[in-house]
Protein backbone atom coordinates (compact mmCIF):
# COMPACT_ATOMS: atom_id res chain seq x y z
CA UNK A 1 0.00 0.00 0.00
CA UNK A 2 1.25 3.49 -0.89
CA UNK A 3 0.89 5.26 2.46
CA UNK A 4 1.78 8.67 1.01
CA UNK A 5 -1.19 8.57 -1.36
CA UNK A 6 -3.41 7.80 1.64
CA UNK A 7 -2.61 11.16 3.28
CA UNK A 8 -6.00 12.97 3.37
CA UNK A 9 -4.69 16.12 1.68
CA UNK A 10 -3.17 14.14 -1.21
CA UNK A 11 -6.40 12.19 -1.58
CA UNK A 12 -8.30 15.48 -1.67
CA UNK A 13 -6.72 16.26 -5.05
CA UNK A 14 -9.27 13.81 -6.49
CA UNK A 15 -12.17 15.17 -4.42
CA UNK A 16 -14.03 18.34 -5.40
CA UNK A 17 -16.19 18.55 -2.29
CA UNK A 18 -14.16 21.21 -0.46
CA UNK A 19 -12.14 23.69 -2.50
CA UNK A 20 -10.78 27.21 -2.39
CA UNK A 21 -10.40 28.86 -5.78
CA UNK A 22 -7.49 31.17 -6.52
CA UNK A 23 -6.56 32.89 -9.79
CA UNK A 24 -6.49 31.81 -12.49
CA UNK A 25 -9.27 29.20 -12.05
CA UNK A 26 -7.05 27.04 -9.81
CA UNK A 27 -8.79 24.84 -7.25
CA UNK A 28 -7.00 24.25 -3.96
CA UNK A 29 -8.40 21.21 -2.11
CA UNK A 30 -8.80 21.78 1.62
CA UNK A 31 -9.43 19.23 4.34
CA UNK A 32 -10.90 20.12 7.71
CA UNK A 33 -7.50 20.24 9.36
CA UNK A 34 -6.08 22.48 6.62
CA UNK A 35 -9.08 24.80 6.91
CA UNK A 36 -8.53 25.02 10.65
CA UNK A 37 -4.96 26.27 10.01
CA UNK A 38 -6.14 28.73 7.36
CA UNK A 39 -8.64 30.21 9.81
CA UNK A 40 -6.00 31.03 12.44
CA UNK A 41 -5.04 34.70 12.92
CA UNK A 42 -1.43 33.82 12.01
CA UNK A 43 -2.49 32.72 8.53
CA UNK A 44 -5.27 35.25 8.04
CA UNK A 45 -2.72 38.01 8.66
CA UNK A 46 -1.17 37.13 5.27
CA UNK A 47 -4.22 38.62 3.56
CA UNK A 48 -2.87 42.01 4.65
CA UNK A 49 0.66 41.42 3.33
CA UNK A 50 1.04 41.97 -0.41
CA UNK A 51 3.16 39.51 -2.33
CA UNK A 52 5.02 42.10 -4.42
CA UNK A 53 4.70 45.33 -2.43
CA UNK A 54 6.23 48.14 -4.47
CA UNK A 55 5.84 46.36 -7.83
CA UNK A 56 2.23 47.61 -7.84
CA UNK A 57 3.61 51.12 -8.45
CA UNK A 58 4.31 49.99 -12.02
CA UNK A 59 1.92 47.06 -12.43
CA UNK A 60 -1.23 48.23 -10.60
CA UNK A 61 -2.97 44.85 -10.60
CA UNK A 62 -0.01 43.17 -8.89
CA UNK A 63 -1.58 43.56 -5.47
CA UNK A 64 -2.12 39.89 -4.68
CA UNK A 65 -1.38 38.72 -1.17
CA UNK A 66 0.93 36.29 0.57
CA UNK A 67 -2.28 34.48 1.56
CA UNK A 68 -3.11 33.68 -2.08
CA UNK A 69 0.48 32.74 -2.86
CA UNK A 70 0.69 30.41 0.15
CA UNK A 71 -2.38 28.52 -1.04
CA UNK A 72 -0.77 28.16 -4.47
CA UNK A 73 2.46 26.82 -2.95
CA UNK A 74 0.50 24.35 -0.82
CA UNK A 75 -1.33 23.05 -3.89
CA UNK A 76 1.98 22.64 -5.74
CA UNK A 77 3.25 20.64 -2.78
CA UNK A 78 0.35 18.22 -3.10
CA UNK A 79 1.13 17.77 -6.80
CA UNK A 80 4.84 17.19 -6.13
CA UNK A 81 4.11 14.66 -3.38
CA UNK A 82 1.53 12.78 -5.45
CA UNK A 83 3.99 12.38 -8.32
CA UNK A 84 7.02 11.52 -6.21
CA UNK A 85 5.08 9.04 -4.09
CA UNK A 86 5.08 6.61 -7.03
CA UNK A 87 8.88 6.43 -6.91
CA UNK A 88 10.32 3.78 -4.61
CA UNK A 89 13.42 5.83 -3.71
CA UNK A 90 11.21 8.64 -2.45
CA UNK A 91 8.91 6.32 -0.48
CA UNK A 92 11.89 4.66 1.16
CA UNK A 93 13.32 7.97 2.32
CA UNK A 94 10.26 9.74 3.70
CA UNK A 95 7.56 8.87 6.19
CA UNK A 96 3.96 10.02 6.36
CA UNK A 97 4.85 12.19 9.35
CA UNK A 98 7.64 13.90 7.37
CA UNK A 99 5.33 14.55 4.41
CA UNK A 100 2.81 16.06 6.81
CA UNK A 101 5.58 18.38 8.01
CA UNK A 102 6.33 19.31 4.40
CA UNK A 103 2.65 20.10 3.73
CA UNK A 104 2.58 22.32 6.81
CA UNK A 105 5.82 23.99 5.72
CA UNK A 106 4.36 24.67 2.28
CA UNK A 107 1.21 26.26 3.68
CA UNK A 108 2.96 28.24 6.44
CA UNK A 109 6.28 29.08 4.78
CA UNK A 110 5.51 32.81 4.51
CA UNK A 111 4.02 33.45 7.95
CA UNK A 112 7.18 35.34 8.94
CA UNK A 113 6.81 37.93 6.18
CA UNK A 114 6.10 41.53 7.06
CA UNK A 115 5.20 44.53 4.85
CA UNK A 116 7.94 45.28 2.29
CA UNK A 117 9.96 42.46 3.81
CA UNK A 118 12.39 41.80 0.95
CA UNK A 119 13.53 45.42 0.34
CA UNK A 120 14.13 45.87 4.07
CA UNK A 121 15.92 42.53 4.42
CA UNK A 122 18.12 43.32 1.41
CA UNK A 123 19.67 46.21 3.34
CA UNK A 124 21.33 43.75 5.71
CA UNK A 125 21.01 46.06 8.73
CA UNK A 126 21.85 44.92 12.25
CA UNK A 127 18.80 44.14 14.34
CA UNK A 128 16.53 43.37 11.38
CA UNK A 129 15.60 39.69 11.45
CA UNK A 130 15.23 37.43 8.44
CA UNK A 131 11.61 36.53 7.73
CA UNK A 132 12.52 32.86 8.20
CA UNK A 133 13.46 33.66 11.81
CA UNK A 134 10.17 35.45 12.40
CA UNK A 135 8.41 32.44 10.88
CA UNK A 136 9.74 30.36 13.80
CA UNK A 137 8.17 32.85 16.22
CA UNK A 138 4.81 32.74 14.45
CA UNK A 139 4.93 28.94 14.33
CA UNK A 140 5.13 29.00 18.13
CA UNK A 141 1.75 30.76 18.30
CA UNK A 142 -0.46 28.96 20.83
CA UNK A 143 -3.47 28.50 18.55
CA UNK A 144 -1.34 27.29 15.66
CA UNK A 145 0.53 24.89 17.93
CA UNK A 146 -2.78 23.54 19.23
CA UNK A 147 -4.03 22.91 15.70
CA UNK A 148 -0.86 21.06 14.78
CA UNK A 149 -0.77 19.03 18.00
CA UNK A 150 -4.42 17.98 17.77
CA UNK A 151 -4.73 17.34 14.02
CA UNK A 152 -1.30 16.33 12.75
CA UNK A 153 1.39 13.75 13.44
CA UNK A 154 4.09 16.09 12.17
CA UNK A 155 6.89 17.41 14.35
CA UNK A 156 6.64 21.24 14.66
CA UNK A 157 10.43 21.51 14.91
CA UNK A 158 10.78 19.72 11.57
CA UNK A 159 8.30 22.15 10.01
CA UNK A 160 10.52 25.01 11.19
CA UNK A 161 13.68 23.32 9.89
CA UNK A 162 12.12 22.81 6.47
CA UNK A 163 11.13 26.49 6.28
CA UNK A 164 14.46 27.84 7.54
CA UNK A 165 16.56 25.20 5.69
CA UNK A 166 18.34 24.36 8.95
CA UNK A 167 18.22 20.70 8.04
CA UNK A 168 19.98 17.85 9.80
CA UNK A 169 19.57 14.72 7.68
CA UNK A 170 19.47 13.59 4.05
CA UNK A 171 15.68 13.37 4.13
CA UNK A 172 15.29 16.81 5.71
CA UNK A 173 17.49 18.31 3.00
CA UNK A 174 15.32 16.67 0.36
CA UNK A 175 12.14 18.05 1.92
CA UNK A 176 13.64 21.54 2.21
CA UNK A 177 14.70 21.41 -1.46
CA UNK A 178 11.08 20.77 -2.45
CA UNK A 179 10.10 24.03 -0.74
CA UNK A 180 13.19 26.03 -1.65
CA UNK A 181 15.57 24.83 -4.35
CA UNK A 182 16.33 25.26 -8.04
CA UNK A 183 12.96 23.71 -8.94
CA UNK A 184 10.57 24.14 -6.07
CA UNK A 185 6.93 24.60 -5.18
CA UNK A 186 7.52 28.25 -4.20
CA UNK A 187 9.08 29.44 -7.48
CA UNK A 188 6.61 27.47 -9.53
CA UNK A 189 3.81 29.46 -7.93
CA UNK A 190 5.28 32.95 -7.65
CA UNK A 191 6.62 33.08 -11.20
CA UNK A 192 3.18 32.18 -12.53
CA UNK A 193 1.17 34.22 -10.02
CA UNK A 194 3.30 37.37 -10.17
CA UNK A 195 3.22 37.26 -13.96
CA UNK A 196 -0.54 36.74 -13.98
CA UNK A 197 -1.31 39.68 -11.70
CA UNK A 198 1.28 41.97 -13.29
CA UNK A 199 -0.36 41.31 -16.65
CA UNK A 200 2.81 40.10 -18.37
CA UNK A 201 3.20 36.78 -20.19
CA UNK A 202 6.67 35.75 -19.01
CA UNK A 203 5.76 33.46 -16.11
CA UNK A 204 2.43 32.27 -17.46
CA UNK A 205 3.99 30.04 -20.12
CA UNK A 206 5.55 27.56 -17.71
CA UNK A 207 4.89 23.93 -18.54
CA UNK A 208 4.22 23.06 -14.92
CA UNK A 209 2.53 19.75 -15.61
CA UNK A 210 5.46 18.43 -17.64
CA UNK A 211 7.96 19.74 -15.11
CA UNK A 212 6.18 17.96 -12.27
CA UNK A 213 5.94 14.72 -14.27
CA UNK A 214 9.72 14.82 -14.77
CA UNK A 215 10.59 15.18 -11.07
CA UNK A 216 12.86 12.60 -9.49
CA UNK A 217 15.65 12.51 -6.90
CA UNK A 218 19.26 13.39 -7.48
CA UNK A 219 21.95 10.74 -7.17
CA UNK A 220 22.59 11.36 -3.48
CA UNK A 221 18.88 11.53 -2.65
CA UNK A 222 19.08 14.85 -0.81
CA UNK A 223 17.51 17.10 -3.46
CA UNK A 224 15.19 17.07 -6.44
CA UNK A 225 16.37 16.38 -9.98
CA UNK A 226 14.49 16.13 -13.28
CA UNK A 227 14.41 13.52 -15.99
CA UNK A 228 15.53 14.38 -19.51
CA UNK A 229 11.87 14.73 -20.54
CA UNK A 230 11.61 17.80 -18.33
CA UNK A 231 14.56 19.65 -19.83
CA UNK A 232 12.53 22.06 -21.98
CA UNK A 233 10.14 22.78 -19.12
CA UNK A 234 13.11 23.56 -16.86
CA UNK A 235 14.56 25.89 -19.49
CA UNK A 236 11.25 27.73 -19.68
CA UNK A 237 11.28 28.16 -15.91
CA UNK A 238 14.81 29.60 -15.89
CA UNK A 239 14.01 31.97 -18.74
CA UNK A 240 10.79 33.10 -17.03
CA UNK A 241 12.71 33.89 -13.87
CA UNK A 242 15.33 35.81 -15.82
CA UNK A 243 12.74 37.95 -17.62
CA UNK A 244 10.62 38.51 -14.51
CA UNK A 245 13.64 39.93 -12.70
CA UNK A 246 14.64 42.04 -15.67
CA UNK A 247 11.21 43.43 -16.56
CA UNK A 248 9.20 43.30 -13.32
CA UNK A 249 11.14 42.92 -10.06
CA UNK A 250 13.99 45.20 -11.21
CA UNK A 251 11.99 47.59 -13.37
CA UNK A 252 13.53 51.05 -12.94
CA UNK A 253 10.41 52.61 -11.37
CA UNK A 254 10.05 49.68 -8.96
CA UNK A 255 13.66 50.20 -7.96
CA UNK A 256 13.07 53.95 -7.53
CA UNK A 257 10.29 53.20 -5.06
CA UNK A 258 12.53 50.59 -3.42
CA UNK A 259 15.39 53.06 -3.02
CA UNK A 260 13.04 55.60 -1.43
CA UNK A 261 11.58 53.08 0.99
CA UNK A 262 15.00 51.75 1.96
CA UNK A 263 16.35 55.25 2.65
CA UNK A 264 13.27 56.09 4.73
CA UNK A 265 13.75 52.91 6.76
CA UNK A 266 17.49 53.55 7.16
CA UNK A 267 16.87 57.08 8.47
CA UNK A 268 14.03 55.91 10.72
CA UNK A 269 16.16 53.16 12.22
CA UNK A 270 18.99 55.67 12.67
CA UNK A 271 16.98 58.30 14.49
CA UNK A 272 13.86 56.76 15.99
CA UNK A 273 13.59 54.38 18.93
CA UNK A 274 11.11 51.94 17.41
CA UNK A 275 10.38 48.32 18.22
CA UNK A 276 10.47 47.16 14.61
CA UNK A 277 9.77 43.54 15.54
CA UNK A 278 6.44 44.74 16.90
CA UNK A 279 5.79 46.92 13.86
CA UNK A 280 6.47 44.01 11.52
CA UNK A 281 3.46 42.20 12.97
CA UNK A 282 1.01 44.67 11.44
CA UNK A 283 -0.58 44.41 8.02
CA UNK A 284 0.64 46.66 5.24
CA UNK A 285 -1.91 49.48 5.57
CA UNK A 286 -1.46 49.87 9.32
CA UNK A 287 2.32 49.51 9.03
CA UNK A 288 2.42 52.43 6.57
CA UNK A 289 0.07 54.69 8.52
CA UNK A 290 1.95 54.15 11.79
CA UNK A 291 5.29 54.78 10.08
CA UNK A 292 4.08 58.01 8.47
CA UNK A 293 2.57 59.22 11.75
CA UNK A 294 5.85 58.66 13.61
CA UNK A 295 7.77 60.41 10.82
CA UNK A 296 5.91 63.72 10.95
CA UNK A 297 8.73 65.16 13.07
CA UNK A 298 11.36 63.95 10.58
CA UNK A 299 10.90 65.88 7.29
CA UNK A 300 13.39 63.79 5.31
CA UNK A 301 11.68 60.48 6.17
CA UNK A 302 8.19 61.89 5.86
CA UNK A 303 8.86 63.37 2.41
CA UNK A 304 10.12 60.02 1.15
CA UNK A 305 7.10 58.18 2.55
CA UNK A 306 4.71 60.83 1.25
CA UNK A 307 6.14 60.39 -2.24
CA UNK A 308 5.36 56.70 -1.97
CA UNK A 309 2.12 56.45 -0.04
CA UNK A 310 0.19 59.74 -0.22
CA UNK A 311 -2.61 60.42 -2.70
CA UNK A 312 -0.09 61.95 -5.10
CA UNK A 313 2.67 59.56 -6.15
CA UNK A 314 6.05 61.23 -6.61
CA UNK A 315 8.84 58.77 -7.39
CA UNK A 316 12.45 59.80 -7.75
CA UNK A 317 13.76 60.09 -11.32
CA UNK A 318 16.62 58.19 -12.93
CA UNK A 319 19.81 60.24 -13.14
CA UNK A 320 22.10 57.34 -14.10
CA UNK A 321 21.69 53.71 -15.01
CA UNK A 322 24.37 51.17 -15.84
CA UNK A 323 24.96 47.44 -15.76
CA UNK A 324 27.80 44.98 -15.35
CA UNK A 325 28.14 44.90 -19.15
CA UNK A 326 28.23 48.69 -19.57
CA UNK A 327 30.65 49.56 -16.76
CA UNK A 328 32.04 46.46 -15.06
CA UNK A 329 34.52 48.31 -12.85
CA UNK A 330 32.02 50.73 -11.33
CA UNK A 331 29.35 48.06 -11.11
CA UNK A 332 31.71 45.78 -9.15
CA UNK A 333 32.57 48.65 -6.83
CA UNK A 334 28.96 49.40 -5.91
CA UNK A 335 27.13 46.07 -6.24
CA UNK A 336 26.77 43.95 -3.06
CA UNK A 337 28.14 46.83 -1.00
CA UNK A 338 26.82 47.22 2.58
CA UNK A 339 23.89 49.61 2.62
CA UNK A 340 25.48 52.05 5.07
CA UNK A 341 28.53 52.38 2.80
CA UNK A 342 26.31 52.89 -0.24
CA UNK A 343 24.49 55.66 1.63
CA UNK A 344 27.82 57.30 2.46
CA UNK A 345 28.82 57.24 -1.23
CA UNK A 346 25.46 58.83 -2.05
CA UNK A 347 26.04 61.60 0.48
CA UNK A 348 29.43 62.37 -1.04
CA UNK A 349 27.85 62.32 -4.50
CA UNK A 350 25.25 64.87 -3.33
CA UNK A 351 28.05 67.10 -2.04
CA UNK A 352 29.94 66.87 -5.34
CA UNK A 353 26.79 67.68 -7.31
CA UNK A 354 26.06 70.64 -5.03
CA UNK A 355 29.50 72.08 -5.79
CA UNK A 356 29.09 71.55 -9.52
CA UNK A 357 25.66 73.14 -9.91
CA UNK A 358 26.09 75.79 -7.22
CA UNK A 359 23.06 74.70 -5.23
CA UNK A 360 22.60 72.77 -2.01
CA UNK A 361 21.49 69.19 -2.63
CA UNK A 362 20.28 67.27 0.43
CA UNK A 363 21.94 63.86 1.03
CA UNK A 364 18.51 62.23 0.76
CA UNK A 365 17.72 63.94 -2.57
CA UNK A 366 20.13 61.60 -4.37
CA UNK A 367 19.84 57.83 -3.87
CA UNK A 368 22.12 55.07 -5.16
CA UNK A 369 20.41 51.75 -5.81
CA UNK A 370 22.61 48.70 -6.33
CA UNK A 371 22.25 44.90 -6.20
CA UNK A 372 22.18 43.78 -2.55
CA UNK A 373 24.76 41.57 -0.89
CA UNK A 374 22.46 38.54 -0.89
CA UNK A 375 22.67 36.86 -4.29
CA UNK A 376 19.81 35.11 -6.01
CA UNK A 377 19.71 31.32 -5.84
CA UNK A 378 21.49 29.78 -8.78
CA UNK A 379 19.71 27.25 -10.98
CA UNK A 380 21.85 24.23 -10.14
CA UNK A 381 19.80 21.11 -10.79
CA UNK A 382 20.73 17.65 -12.09
CA UNK A 383 19.11 15.97 -15.06
CA UNK A 384 18.65 12.20 -14.97
CA UNK A 385 19.35 10.11 -18.07
CA UNK A 386 17.34 6.90 -17.57
CA UNK A 387 19.11 5.06 -20.37
CA UNK A 388 22.57 5.68 -18.99
CA UNK A 389 21.39 5.62 -15.35
CA UNK A 390 23.38 8.79 -14.75
CA UNK A 391 22.92 12.36 -13.54
CA UNK A 392 24.53 15.47 -15.05
CA UNK A 393 24.11 19.16 -14.20
CA UNK A 394 21.50 20.67 -16.50
CA UNK A 395 23.94 23.44 -17.39
CA UNK A 396 26.18 20.88 -19.08
CA UNK A 397 23.48 19.71 -21.49
CA UNK A 398 21.60 22.97 -22.03
CA UNK A 399 23.34 25.99 -23.59
CA UNK A 400 20.50 28.23 -22.43
CA UNK A 401 20.81 27.10 -18.82
CA UNK A 402 24.57 27.50 -19.00
CA UNK A 403 24.17 31.11 -20.16
CA UNK A 404 21.34 32.21 -17.87
CA UNK A 405 22.07 30.20 -14.76
CA UNK A 406 25.71 29.25 -14.51
CA UNK A 407 26.92 32.79 -15.03
CA UNK A 408 26.18 35.18 -12.18
CA UNK A 409 22.42 35.78 -12.45
CA UNK A 410 22.48 39.05 -10.56
CA UNK A 411 25.02 40.68 -12.87
CA UNK A 412 22.75 40.32 -15.87
CA UNK A 413 19.35 41.23 -14.48
CA UNK A 414 20.20 43.85 -11.86
CA UNK A 415 21.63 47.31 -12.43
CA UNK A 416 23.23 50.15 -10.51
CA UNK A 417 21.09 53.28 -10.68
CA UNK A 418 21.17 56.81 -9.31
CA UNK A 419 17.79 58.34 -8.53
CA UNK A 420 17.10 61.96 -7.66
CA UNK A 421 14.20 63.95 -6.27
CA UNK A 422 11.88 65.03 -9.11
CA UNK A 423 12.29 68.78 -8.57
CA UNK A 424 16.07 68.61 -9.08
CA UNK A 425 16.17 66.16 -11.98
CA UNK A 426 16.40 68.92 -14.60
CA UNK A 427 19.39 70.47 -12.81
CA UNK A 428 21.25 67.16 -12.88
CA UNK A 429 20.58 66.27 -16.52
CA UNK A 430 23.94 67.65 -17.71
CA UNK A 431 26.03 65.91 -15.03
CA UNK A 432 27.99 62.78 -15.92
CA UNK A 433 26.99 60.65 -12.94
CA UNK A 434 29.25 57.73 -13.82
CA UNK A 435 32.31 60.00 -13.87
CA UNK A 436 31.30 61.56 -10.56
CA UNK A 437 30.82 58.12 -9.00
CA UNK A 438 34.14 56.89 -10.38
CA UNK A 439 35.90 59.78 -8.60
CA UNK A 440 34.24 58.91 -5.32
CA UNK A 441 34.90 55.17 -5.40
Amino acid sequence: MNKLLAIPEVQALEDSSSLLRIPNQIDVPVTNRIMRLIDTPVFQRLKRISQLGLVAFVYPAANHSRFEHSLGVYRNCLLFVRHLSWQSRFRELVSVEQIEALLLGALLHDVGHWPFCHPIEDMGLDGVPRHESLAQQWLADDELQTCIAEDWNACPDLVARIITKKTETQTEKLLASILSGPIDIDKLDYLYRDSLHAGVPYGQNLDSARLIRSLCLNESGDALAISSKGRTAAELMVFARYVMFSEVYWHHAVRSATAMLQRAFFRSKETADVDWDAEFQFGESEFISRWMKRSESSPSVYNLLEGLFSNRRSLYKRAANFSFVENESLYRTLAQRPYAELTHVGQRLAQAISSEIGDNISPDDVLIDAPPAKLEVQFNVDIFDSRAESWRPLGEVSPMIHTLAKKQFDDYVKRVRVFCKPDISASLSAIDMESQLAKLT
